[in-house]
């Protein structure tokens, strides 16, 4: 049957077949399937946050039916496991503490002037080659980094400070600083290369030198996206596990000393997660119990991260 007797067959008012109304209405039903599909996305990510968070607060709740809220909070001794109890968090966030805000003294600066390095002075050959390999190194699992900490930093931190702790906090935060370096070096740099041209030219006509653009014009016009990568890094430091497990050591205690051994919130988790636990005890549900207040404490930089984003947004606006 031919083309024009198939269109002729068909009712009055009709398209056409192969005309422009069935592309769209093919468009639009495709469209809509993707919506449904990408709100399927989001509201899976939603329900896996809801989830986390029932678990948490139904697991926690039974530990705090058993143990007091400020003995928790307050509590200066964390020894779970061996009696007699003691369940104060102070130690294990005094170890998180610690070694996070090693971390960040490490690679903040480090990573700001290696970010300033690449966007205003390097030369693109030498850009395209650090930025990779500078990817690369976001990409090493943290178990490397635990044991480059245990068998070559450890020793450099002893033999320097005359320390006789394998395991301490500043081995921790080296490797954790090493760890959270090309977050901050990549998300400041593609920053800071996002600073319109038309500011530097603009400095650069009032007799400005390359420094004076680049300290005090580049640098404070994309100040809130470096604010955003170090809150980006210090979270990632709160929540690294496998490298703080191995170099900070196992000895939740309240201190200050970067080259004495604590045991951060992650580490206790993994501690207590190998199964030598009988679940539903008391000692099991304090991983959640701690789960909860790492939950907390993210959620309170987070918001405190909107905050002082926002307040940038509005002064250099």
């Amino acid at each position: 049957m031919s083309m024009a007797t198939e269109s002729a067959s068909l009712p009055p008012g009709s398209p056409a077949l192969g005309t422009p109304a069935d592309s769209r209405v093919a468009r639009r039903g495709w469209e809509a399937a993707i919506h449904v599909f990408l709100a399927a996305c989001a509201g899976l990510s939603v329900l896996t946050t809801v989830g986390i968070v029932v678990v948490l607060l139904a697991e926690s709740l039974q530990f705090f039916r058993e143990v007091s809220p400020i003995e928790f909070l307050f509590g200066t001794e964390w020894a779970p496991l061996i009696k007699p109890q003691h369940f104060g968090i102070l130690p294990l966030f005094c170890g998180t503490l610690l070694v996070t805000g090693g971390a960040i003294l490490i690679a903040a600066p480090l990573g700001l002037g290696a970010a300033i390095y690449l966007s205003e002075y390097a030369p693109t050959p030498v850009r395209e080659v650090v930025k990779p390999l500078l990817e690369v190194l976001a990409g090493i699992p943290s178990v490397v980094y635990g044991v480059l900490a245990v068998t070559t930093v450890s020793p450099i931190v002893r033999a320097i400070f005359q320390s006789d702790s394998i395991f301490n906090a500043l081995s921790a935060s080296i490797v954790v600083g090493l760890m959270i370096l090309p977050t901050i070096i990549s998300l400041s740099e593609d920053v800071l290369r996002s600073v319109p041209r038309d500011l530097r030219s603009a400095a650069f006509a009032l007799g400005a030198t390359k420094y004076d653009v680049t300290v005090k014009v580049v640098v404070p016009a994309a100040l809130s996206g470096i604010m955003a990568s170090f809150l980006l890094a210090i979270s990632r430091a709160i929540g690294e596990t496998m490298a703080v497990t191995l170099a900070a050591g196992a000895t939740p205690q309240l201190t200050l000393n970067p080259l004495e051994s604590v045991q951060t919130m992650t580490a206790y988790i993994v501690q207590v997660s190998k199964g030598d636990t009988p679940a539903g005890s008391i000692e099991y549900r304090t991983i959640f119990a701690v789960g909860l207040a790492l939950f907390c404490i993210t959620m309170t930089i987070n918001l405190i991260a909107q905050w002082i984003l926002s307040r940038m947004r509005e002064q250099y606006e």
